[in-house]
């Protein structure tokens, strides 16, 4: 049976509204904003596949903090297994990779504009996770930037004074498996609601309260003020409580998350309060690959040894970081990459990568001695 959906349209100008019921129009509007990793194919042929290992090869750093934590590291070095990635939220192979960098810049920035304020007043500021469900009325809405709008005016109301908007049009998805062997995500049902990492000024006093769920008259908390909100606009707000990583919580959030394609980009976060582009200049760092044993950057290297290394991702027993001989019969197994770069000749034909011809223009131009471990390979 359809049921009709009656939407209150008198505070916007212009935005798209469907007054028919919500079971014609779920496929549509889950079409127009697809959950992350939903395309029916990754980018191109590279996307997932191997690129190389990424070594911290100081051995006697690792026997000594080996013996400080009471473990054997001895001639280990620590590998990570590094793919291709397009940078695509849409790609079924790359959305993971996607999303990690991205909570890097979330995690970042929001940690940027907690300084800022604790450097400008000594009220007390603490990150919430906070979820944000819109109104039934407002099901039939079609156009995100007026569900957005509707979720900002509330935040403002609640006491967030800057965070991240991360869109969710679905609560349920189920999972394809592609040729491939990466697994897309398809969106359920049409549900939208968001959910804010926000600095909520003055922290979260609820936390711990003994009303918490009866709140008294007069009060000022998050839930209070929250409730009394509800009940006016039917906009329904919950604290998820304390997060362990901020980078973690956003990680999560960005892997399922829907993607808009009504503008010129696709994009999934939004910035409100403070934490906008204009009003707060935070210049996050580039995560570097560093050894989780002694905190030293990674190398880019080759694997010269007779074991099997799993590197395919969708293959059985795969592993993203492992601990490795760094000696196999007494002979060292690992050594540095050569740079990757590349010759074009006068018709524009360019070698492969590691080619005999590759090889014999490197060594013309310097690049690299027929006495490099790459070139007694060949």
């Amino acid at each position: 049976m359809v049921v009709a959906v009656d939407v209150l349209s008198r505070d916007f100008d212009g935005e798209k509204v469907s007054a028919v019921g919500l079971s014609v129009f779920d496929l549509a509007l889950m079409e127009r904003y697809p959950i992350v990793g939903s395309n029916s194919a990754p980018t191109n042929e590279h996307c997932g596949k191997f690129e190389a290992f990424y070594i911290c090869d100081r051995v006697d750093l690792h026997e000594k903090i080996g013996r400080i934590l009471g473990k054997d590291y001895s001639n280990q070095v620590f590998v990570r297994r590094v793919h291709n990635n397009c940078g695509r939220p849409l790609c079924p192979a790359c959305r993971l990779n996607w999303a990690s960098v991205l909570s890097h810049k979330v995690e970042g920035r929001l940690l940027g504009g907690v300084e800022v304020l604790k450097g400008s007043s000594p009220e007390s500021v603490e990150i919430l996770h906070i979820v944000v469900s819109i109104s039934l009325k407002d099901y039939g809405i079609t156009d995100e930037k007026v569900l957005r709008k509707k979720v900002i005016d509330a935040l403002k109301v609640y006491g967030v004074i800057g965070s991240c908007l991360i869109f969710h049009g679905s609560r349920k998805r189920h999972y394809e498996l592609l040729k491939s062997g990466a697994f897309r995500q398809i969106a359920d049902n049409w549900k939208p609601h968001f959910h804010i990492l926000g600095m909520l000024k003055g922290g979260y006093k609820c936390r711990g309260c003994k009303n918490k769920g009866s709140c008294v008259v007069g009060c000022d908390g998050f839930d209070a003020v929250q409730w009394a909100y509800y009940g006016k606009t039917g906009i329904y707000a919950k604290e998820l409580g304390k997060r362990k990583t901020i980078g973690g919580t956003a990680y999560y959030q960005l892997n399922h998350s829907s993607v808009n394609q009504d503008g010129k980009r696709a994009h999934v976060i939004t910035w409100m309060g403070m934490c906008g582009y204009r009003k707060l200049k935070v210049k996050v760092e580039k995560h570097e690959q560093a050894c989780p044993i002694c905190g030293y950057a990674l190398v880019r290297s080759l694997y010269n040894g007779c074991k099997p290394l799993i590197t395919s991702k969708y293959a059985f027993g795969y592993v993203r970081d492992s601990l490795e001989d760094y000696r196999e019969g007494g002979v060292v197994v690992w050594s540095p990459a050569p740079k990757r770069w590349f010759m074009r000749d006068s018709v524009g034909v360019e070698p492969r990568y590691g080619s005999m011809e590759w090889l014999k223009r490197a060594k013309r131009r310097s690049v690299i001695s027929w006495d490099d471990s790459y070139g007694e390979r060949f």
